[in-house]
């Protein structure tokens, strides 16, 4: 979907008026040193488990697994970054994606396996046409 307008209130309507499958494509984090140089890219969407360090903000520098990704409203959940309430109980504080720098991915075999398994039939079709 391309972007008609530069307008931030319009940005923002666009955002909140998307589906949640395409709100988790903007739901991304930059990815560290090594981590690109690894897998070749320069970001990659955020998942449960995965690890990261808060770049922006009173929580500057701090370092957590992710323990919930709010799609609808287009927050991550870090462990330990919380907040007291009035009545003492402590809440989770959501942290937009892009404030997040990924220093590790949760090892999911899943995540990574569509798009290689269809390279590779895509690859293999290749062959057979070609025969």
């Amino acid at each position: 979907m391309s972007i008609k307008s530069s307008k931030p209130r319009k940005q923002r309507k666009n955002f909140f008026e998307r589906p949640l499958h395409e709100k988790r494509n903007s739901l991304a984090g930059h990815l560290s040193k090594d981590l690109r140089k690894k897998m070749g890219k320069r970001g990659i969407s955020l998942r449960k488990g995965d690890t990261v360090r808060i770049m922006r903000g009173k929580h500057f520098g701090k370092e957590g697994k992710i323990t919930g990704v709010d799609y609808k409203k287009g927050l991550v959940f870090v462990e330990k970054i919380t907040r007291k309430k009035s009545d003492g109980t402590e809440i989770p504080v959501g942290i937009p994606a892009s404030k997040l720098l990924v220093l590790d991915i949760a090892s999911d075999e899943r995540r990574f396996a569509k798009k290689a398994s269809s390279k590779k039939k895509a690859f293999s079709e290749g062959e057979k046409e070609g025969e």
